[in-house]
């Protein structure tokens, strides 16, 4: 008996090759259309970007506006808002009518190295206190000077731009519409009708 031979391996064919001149091909053809297209580097520091309008650069402080209600502390999710605020009272302005009290803003700090911009802060302030300023140099060497101040925050309000406005086939605001409409007049009835 006979034992069957075993089978020899395949010697290598050059299908492999075949299949990467294509590949390379498609690469150099790549190259080439990418070659002819013009670049679009942006000379960053010599002319300043084009920023789109809702752009988030840095918080900006309006002092007179807040009123230390501490909302934007308690919603910040990185706690990198710090207030301080005592009371003071304001003397009646009637006699007979009593003290008045309200809060003054002693400290108002954002710690940037700490902030991811989400904006929460500038969302839930009820009195429009703070508002995004496309500002985005501040950069430090040092971390700490990452912590803005109210005075360094109020310094950046100047930057904000105004609202856009509002579309020209929304409805009216209802604060406008309210303002608008003329004034009750009180029913008379008239005489001899019951009243």
């Amino acid at each position: 008996m006979t034992e069957p031979s075993p089978q020899r391996p395949v010697a290598a064919t050059t299908t492999g090759s075949r299949g990467a001149i294509p590949g390379i091909l498609k690469g150099l053809a790549t190259t080439a259309r990418t070659l002819t297209k013009p670049t679009h580097t942006a000379e960053y520091p010599d002319a300043p970007p084009h920023l789109p309008p809702r752009t988030r650069g840095v918080i900006a402080l309006l002092e007179e506006n807040c009123t230390s209600c501490m909302l934007c502390a308690r919603e910040c999710p990185d706690w990198c808002i710090y207030i301080d605020s005592h009371k003071e009272t304001i003397p009646a302005t009637t006699p007979g009518g009593r003290d008045r009290q309200r809060n003054v803003l002693d400290r108002f700090a954002i710690d940037f190295s700490l902030c991811m911009y989400c904006g929460i802060c500038i969302e839930v302030c009820p009195f429009d206190a703070l508002h995004w300023s496309p500002e985005f140099e501040y950069a430090e060497l040092d971390i700490r000077d990452l912590l803005h101040e109210k005075s360094r925050l109020a310094q950046w309000m100047p930057t904000v731009p105004p609202p856009p406005a509002l579309d020209e086939h929304s409805a009216e605001p209802a604060e406008i519409a309210a303002s608008a409409k003329p004034a009750r007049v009180p029913r008379t009835t008239p005489p001899g009708a019951p009243a």
